[in-house]
């Protein structure tokens, strides 16, 4: 399915009360095909923000906009077609067969007759063919999320310019399935088209993998940066640590925080070589 727009996505001085608390104003544009990373300190509205564009909560002022829509105008079933939402927990409520709930991303179609392919194929992409036979609460951790992002693919398989909302999913993986996993949601989402608006803690993981970074802290939005034009010392300022970073012979920037870089320093590749921001 093609759709044009000249967003696909639109804040407009969005905020949300929660008891006492008062998140916003966030006003930002996400078009066709970014791939956006929020980053934060723990509490500091990434998730809450995420929300707002899932519609689990509505705005207590502004709107939010997908392809020039307010959000609360679209039907469930329409907005499942056009957006998908990766979550931190992996669990579901019963021991379904690992085929079905991948398929659960498909259930908002009446007729599906290509839903045994695409099934199959969307699993192949997050490499959890092989557990296709499995029950999902046989699955360890690491399966459980293969499972849940073939789910995604599945959901988004025949739309473009759709978007994916991923809230930090991964964050207990060991490091290479993060990345393998991370490098098929961009590989899907590259070759349809559609934008990624991920929570990450991973700062190196924003850096390497998005194309701008969104700052939140203390409820509001402080910053929305091109990867590139980011430094270090607002990254440091948003955090509150010392960073130093390390940078590679292909020019990728690679941050920790001052004392566990250096006591490290012995185990970084020979690549790289550090300067302080």
């Amino acid at each position: 399915m093609s759709y044009r727009a000249a967003h696909l996505l639109e804040l407009q001085a969005v905020t949300l009360k929660l008891g006492g608390h008062v998140f916003g104003p966030f006003s930002m544009t996400v078009q066709p095909g970014e791939r956006i990373a929020v980053l934060g300190p723990s509490g500091a509205g990434k998730s809450t923000l995420l929300k707002l564009l899932a519609r689990e909560y509505l705005p207590s002022s502004g709107q939010v906009r997908l392809r020039e829509r307010c959000l609360t105008t679209w039907s469930l079933v329409d907005l499942s077609r056009q957006r998908a939402i990766l979550p931190q927990s992996h669990e579901v409520a019963f021991g379904l067969p690992v085929e079905l709930v991948i398929g659960l991303g498909r259930v908002a179609r009446m007729v599906d007759p290509d839903l045994n392919v695409i099934v199959r194929q969307a699993a192949e992409l997050a490499c959890a063919r092989h557990l296709l036979p499995r029950r999902f609460d046989t699955l360890s951790g690491g399966e459980k999320a293969r499972v849940h992002l073939a789910r995604v693919f599945a959901q988004l398989w025949d739309i473009e310019q759709g978007l994916l909302l991923v809230d930090e999913p991964m964050a207990a993986l060991d490091p290479g399935l993060q990345w393998q996993l991370m490098a098929a949601m961009d590989q899907f989402a590259r070759q349809r088209g559609h934008a990624i608006f991920a929570i990450l803690h991973d700062i190196n993981q924003a850096l390497q993998g998005f194309d701008r970074l969104v700052l939140i802290k203390d409820g509001r939005l402080i910053g929305d940066y091109p990867r590139r034009q980011i430094a270090l010392s607002t990254l440091a300022a948003l955090y509150e640590v010392n960073l130093v970073s390390a940078v590679t012979e292909q020019g990728q920037m690679l941050v920790a925080p001052e004392a566990a870089l250096v006591t490290s320093v012995d185990f970084m590749n020979d690549n790289c070589y550090h300067s302080m921001y």
